[in-house]
């Protein structure tokens, strides 16, 4: 498996004179031609791939795995998290910031939150004065969904049943969201470090006016090879995957999860069905269940990494609401 990673060092390219006086432009056409000559391996030399989702390329230098590292390394946590703590504003029987006050939910709770980034009734900016000074209006709805009523659990601690659960609250929101806005992102950012602001497991859900620009480009990208290739960009990268099985995690009846080709974070993944799907709500019962599985088993493995409880962020992406306002 390929771990990518960006080549942050500058490289000092000139200043070396040759001691018997040979041509520069003659020295660098040997040289390209000994690099043509090489045996490429995408382990040891440098190149860019292409990134079909985003239509961009990225810069893949793995051989710099090998440079010393003193990094920073985090001490473990002996703090520990308490299962019920009435002061916690997610935990059921709390009071949150708003005064209001959490019912004694024992498995999904979602509510409106408290501090949201967007609302639905925020005025238009108005016209700008300049092109490079543009503002337009951005309206939405943004929900916090608790996956489990206990703080002290994780998603990959809890069982297949409630993590099917929890994604059917996903299904159930993104539809009734999707029916007023053309894009509903449901995400989570796991742990301190990612930004999460309380250790009570939970996700966000925001619902907007606009499509976001990754999403955009996503959705332009698959359109676009959709008409030249007559299938579904995902589905045939899910298959070509699992024939060169380079880069596979793990597999289902139902699901994949790699690590796409592209990638540019360490230990990304990229989990995808095995049939068309455009958005959450079209899942089955059965591909429910087995999403629910698999995500328990990569997200234990992601714990089991460096045995503590992973950090990481984590995104749904689907089709675009077409009858969502605009």
């Amino acid at each position: 498996m390929d771990s990518p990673t960006w080549a942050g060092d500058p490289v000092n390219l000139g200043g070396l004179m040759s001691q018997n006086g040979d041509d520069p432009e003659q020295r660098q056409q040997a040289s390209e031609a000994d690099a043509m000559a090489a045996t490429f391996r995408a382990s040891e030399h440098q190149h860019i791939r292409y990134n079909p989702l985003q239509d961009e390329w990225v810069l893949v230098s793995a051989h710099r795995m090998k440079r010393p590292w003193q990094g920073q390394v985090e001490p473990q946590l002996l703090k520990t998290v308490p299962r019920y703590d009435p002061l916690n504003p997610l935990c059921p029987g709390a009071t949150r910031a708003n005064g209001e006050v959490n019912p004694h939910y024992d498995s999904t709770f979602l509510f409106d939150n408290d501090f949201p980034a967007l609302q639905p009734d925020a005025p238009d900016p108005g016209p700008s004065d300049h092109p490079l000074f543009r503002a337009e209006a951005a309206r939405g709805v943004c929900k916090v969904m608790c996956f489990h009523p206990w703080s002290d659990v994780t998603l990959p601690l809890m069982s297949v049943p409630e993590i099917r659960a929890v994604i059917d609250a996903w299904a159930s929101v993104t539809e009734d969201l999707g029916a007023q806005y053309p894009w509903v992102q449901i995400f989570e950012n796991k742990g301190a470090m990612m930004g999460c602001s309380n250790p009570h497991p939970h996700c966000q859900v925001w619902a907007s006016s606009f499509l976001p620009d990754i999403a955009q480009r996503e959705e332009r990208s698959q359109q676009n090879y959709h008409s030249q290739h007559g299938e579904p960009l995902l589905l045939e990268y899910g298959r070509q995957e699992l024939l060169r099985k380079e880069r596979l995690v793990l597999s289902s009846e139902h699901w994949l999860v790699l690590v796409p080709f592209w990638a540019v974070w360490p230990f990304q993944t990229l989990l995808l069905p095995r049939r068309h799907v455009r958005r959450l709500p079209e899942l089955t019962p059965a591909e429910r269940d087995d999403l629910a599985s698999i995500m328990k088993k990569l997200l234990t493995k992601y714990d089991n990494l460096f045995e503590t409880s992973f950090p990481y962020s984590m995104g749904w992406h689907g089709c675009r609401e077409t009858k969502g306002a605009s």
